[in-house]
């Protein structure tokens, strides 16, 4: 019977283990946080009375990664940028967007959030916008929210 609860013991822990060890590769795979974007004038700040809008999804892992892009319809976009700053409040550029299209922005390769900016995320502080021509301080915007 010893024999028996001796060997129910170590497949125990073997299996324990081996639970450990895919729990350990799934955190080092990170998890990401997608968010589906809608771009208007009315949450600009100030509001933009336009009949321009966006789309898209941009992407925050728990590694701090960004990925994602927005697309425009009705705005001759010059400039894009991820910016810190709550609903309702303008605030500094962290990550400019590049055109990759003719009314398509992306995210960069590798950007990355400091730990500062991925804290403002957590909060609900990030927003995307395009600026125009006619609206220089952005004419779209869309909060990113966690």
């Amino acid at each position: 019977m010893n024999a028996m609860k001796a060997a129910a013991r170590r497949s125990f822990w073997a299996g324990v283990g081996v639970a450990a060890v895919l729990l350990a590769g799934c955190a080092e795979m990170g998890m990401s946080h997608d968010m589906k974007l809608s771009l208007s004038g009315s949450q600009e700040v100030p509001p933009v009375a336009t009949s321009a809008s966006g789309s898209g999804t941009i992407t925050i892992g728990d590694d701090r990664s960004v990925s994602g892009s927005v697309t425009t319809t009705g705005v001759a976009g010059v400039a894009a940028h991820i910016h810190m700053g709550a609903a309702g409040q303008n605030g500094g550029v962290i990550i400019p967007l590049t055109k990759t299209g003719d009314s398509t922005w992306s995210v960069p390769a590798g950007a990355k959030l400091t730990d500062a900016q991925y804290a403002a995320y957590k909060a609900g502080n990030l927003y995307v916008n395009v600026h125009s021509p006619s609206h220089k301080g952005g004419e779209v915007r869309a909060q990113l929210k966690p």
